[in-house]
C-alpha cells in the first residue's frame, strides 16, 4: 500500500488522473440534486472543483493545461458536429427573425458587459467571466480564457479571475431566464394564446380520399397536374381495378381512379375542384393506418447506412420511379425532415418507406439498412476534424484597425470545423455520423475534464474573493446580464414583432444556451414550441457566443 501511495505521490500524470476524476465523479454525483426543483446539472463539477482546490488539491501547471485544453476542443468539436446539420438552415425563412431576436440578446448582453466594465471598478476580463457565468455558457469562459492567455501570457491571476466571475454568477444567470419567463408569461400569456398553442398541436396535413371525375385532367400525367396549379400535396395511394398502386409522377389518371390525397386543410376546396369529388371515408381518424390500406403494400423504416448514397440527393435515386414506393418521412437525429427530391441523405438517416415488400427490400439494400454499422463510431471525422480545428484556430487573422492578428483559438476553430463538417461532410462522402448518444458522450466527457480542470484551478482563491465587497458586486453585475437582455429583447419581440409567448421563451432560452430555463417553460404551455424555436436560434447563438467573447478581449483589452 505505501509502495502505492508512494508511486501515486511521485508521478505527476497519476496525480492528475486521479484528481480530475475523483472531482469528476463526485460533481456527477451531486448534479442530480435539485433545489426548489432546479438543478445546475453538471456544473457542480465545476464547483467540486472549487471545493477541492480551496482545499488544497494541486495539479501539475502543464497536465492541468492539458486536460482542460484537450476537454474544450473536444467539447465544442463536438458540439459543432451536432449543431453543423441545422445550423445554415435555421438561417432561412421564419428562422431569420428569430435568429435576429437571439443575436440582439447577445450583442445586448455584450454592450452591457462593456459598459459595466467602463463604470465599475471590474476588469474587462473578469467581466466577460462574468458574462459567461450569467448566461450560464462554460465554452464562452474556455475561448475567452485562451484569448487572454494569447494576448498577455503572464496575466495568469486575470485567468482566474475569469473563472470566478463565472462561478459567481452562474447560479443566478440559471435563475435569472426562469424569472424572466415567468414574467413574460404573466404580461403576454393570454387564454386566446393557450387556444392558439392547441391548435398548432393539431396535424396541419389531412389525408382525404377523391374520385377522378374532371375531363380536364383524364389521361394526363400527376407530374403534369402537379404543374397546373400552384398548391403542395402528395397523392400517397391510387385506386384503379380493384387494386391499390403506389403512383410516380409519370402515372396517368384515369376516369373514375380513387386518389388517397395528404394535403393541407386550407386547400381542401381547390383540391377538391381540380379532381372533382370528394369521398365521404374518414382517413384521419385515429384507428385506421392508412400507410398499410392494402394487404400487398408494407411500411418499413430503413437506415441509410450505405456510404456511396451518403451525401446524394433522394431525386437522384429515383427510388419511386424504379421500384414503386413511396418516402413518407425522413428522420435525422429526431427531426422529421421533408422528403424533397433536394434533400441530401445522410449516413443514420431514418426512411420510413411503402410499398411492396419485395420493392420495399431491394430499396433496403440500396440504402444500406445496416443498423449495425452505426454501432462503429466514426472517429476518423472526429480526429480529423479535431486537427483542422486546432489547425484553423492557431492561423493568425490581421484584421484592418487591429495591432496584433487575431486567432480563433482552440475554442473557436474546432467549433467552426465541427460545423462545417456537420453540414457539408456528406457532401464530400465523409461519414461524419454519431448517434445522439455517442455525441452526447463526447461532448460530457469533454467539459466534465475541462470543468474539473477550471475549478481545481479557480478554488485557491475563490472563497476570499467572494467574501469581499467585490464579490457582491460581481454577484449583482451577474443577475443584470442575465435579466437585462432577456427582458428587453422578451418585451420587444412580443409587443413590436408579435411574436407568440412559446415562440418567445424558446428563443431567449436558445440565446443564453439555457435547457434548464427550456425544460421549465415547456412545462408552461402545450405542444413543442419552446423546444422547436431553442433548436433553431441554439446553433447560431453558441458560435456567436463563443466568437464574441474573444472579440472583445481582442478589441476593448
Amino acid at each position: 500500500m505505501e509502495n502505492i501511495l508512494t508511486s501515486l505521490f511521485d508521478s505527476p500524470m497519476l496525480q492528475a488522473v486521479v484528481a480530475l476524476s475523483l472531482v469528476s465523479a463526485v460533481g456527477l454525483l451531486f448534479s442530480r440534486v435539485k433545489i426548489f426543483g432546479i438543478s445546475l446539472g453538471i456544473t457542480f463539477v465545476f464547483f467540486a472543483g472549487i471545493i477541492a482546490g480551496h482545499f488544497g488539491v494541486t495539479v501539475e501547471k502543464n497536465m492541468l493545461y492539458f486536460a482542460q485544453s484537450f476537454g474544450l476542443i473536444l467539447f465544442v468539436y463536438s458540439l459543432g458536429l451536432q449543431v453543423g446539420p441545422g445550423f445554415f438552415g435555421s438561417l432561412k425563412k421564419g428562422g431569420l427573425q428569430l435568429n435576429l431576436m437571439a443575436l440582439s440578446v447577445i450583442f445586448l448582453g455584450l454592450l452591457l458587459t462593456i459598459l459595466f466594465s467602463k463604470i465599475t471598478s471590474v476588469s474587462l476580463p473578469t467581466m466577460v467571466g462574468i458574462l459567461s457565468g450569467a448566461v450560464t455558457n462554460t465554452p464562452v469562459l474556455g475561448a475567452a480564457q485562451q484569448t487572454l492567455y494569447q494576448l498577455d501570457p503572464e496575466n495568469a491571476r486575470g485567468v482566474t479571475e475569469m473563472a470566478l466571475g463565472c462561478a459567481v454568477a452562474y447560479p443566478l444567470g440559471v435563475v435569472g431566464v426562469i424569472l424572466a419567463i415567468v414574467f413574460l408569461k404573466r404580461l403576454f400569456f393570454s387564454e386566446e394564446e393557450a387556444e392558439k398553442n392547441k391548435m398548432k398541436k393539431a396535424p396541419k396535413a389531412t389525408v382525404t380520399e377523391f374520385n377522378v371525375s374532371n375531363p380536364a385532367i383524364y389521361e394526363k400525367s400527376i407530374q403534369e397536374v402537379m404543374r397546373s396549379v400552384k398548391l403542395k400535396f402528395v397523392i400517397s395511394r391510387i385506386w384503379r381495378d380493384g387494386s391499390v398502386s403506389i403512383p410516380t409522377s409519370e402515372t396517368q389518371l384515369h376516369e373514375g381512379d380513387h386518389l388517397l390525397v395528404i394535403s393541407s386543410k386550407e386547400d381542401l376546396d381547390i383540391i377538391r375542384a381540380l379532381f372533382g369529388g370528394q369521398e365521404s371515408a374518414d382517413w384521419n381518424r385515429e384507428d385506421i393506418d392508412w400507410n398499410a390500406v392494402d394487404r400487398k403494400l408494407v411500411s418499413r423504416r430503413i437506415v441509410v447506412t450505405q456510404e456511396k448514397v451518403n451525401g446524394v440527393k433522394l431525386g437522384t435515386l429515383r427510388l419511386r420511379n424504379l421500384y414503386g414506393i413511396n418516402i413518407t418521412r425522413v428522420n435525422r437525429a429526431g427531426i422529421d425532415l421533408l422528403a424533397s427530391r433536394d434533400l441530401r441523405l445522410q449516413i443514420g438517416d431514418r426512411l420510413t418507406i411503402v410499398g411492396e415488400g419485395a420493392a420495399v427490400a431491394n430499396v433496403g439494400k440500396i440504402l444500406g439498412d445496416e443498423v449495425k454499422r452505426l454501432d462503429s463510431p466514426n472517429l476518423l471525422a472526429v480526429f480529423i476534424g479535431i486537427t483542422l480545428g486546432v489547425v484553423l484556430g492557431a492561423i493568425p487573422i490581421s484584421i484592418p484597425g487591429i495591432s496584433m492578428p487575431v486567432k480563433l483559438g482552440i475554442a473557436g476553430g474546432p467549433i467552426i470545423i465541427g460545423i462545417l463538417m456537420g453540414a457539408f461532410g456528406p457532401r464530400l462522402h465523409l461519414a461524419t455520423y454519431t448517434t445522439m448518444s455517442a455525441n452526447l458522450m463526447l461532448r460530457q466527457l469533454g467539459i466534465v475534464i475541462y470543468l474539473a480542470g477550471l475549478g481545481i484551478d479557480s478554488g485557491a482563491h475563490f472563497f476570499e474573493t467572494v467574501f469581499r465587497p467585490e464579490g457582491l458586486l460581481w454577484i449583482a453585475l451577474g443577475f443584470a446580464l442575465t435579466v437585462v437582455p432577456v427582458m428587453l429583447v422578451g418585451i420587444a419581440a412580443s409587443r413590436l414583432f408579435r411574436l407568440d409567448y412559446a415562440q418567445n421563451v424558446g428563443m431567449l432560452c436558445g440565446s443564453m444556451a439555457n435547457p434548464m430555463a427550456l425544460t421549465f417553460a415547456n412545462s408552461t404551455v402545450e405542444g413543442d414550441e419552446p423546444a422547436v424555436s431553442y433548436a433553431t436560434v441554439y446553433p447560431l447563438s453558441m458560435f456567436t457566443r463563443v466568437i464574441t467573447a474573444q472579440l472583445i478581449l481582442i478589441l476593448f483589452l
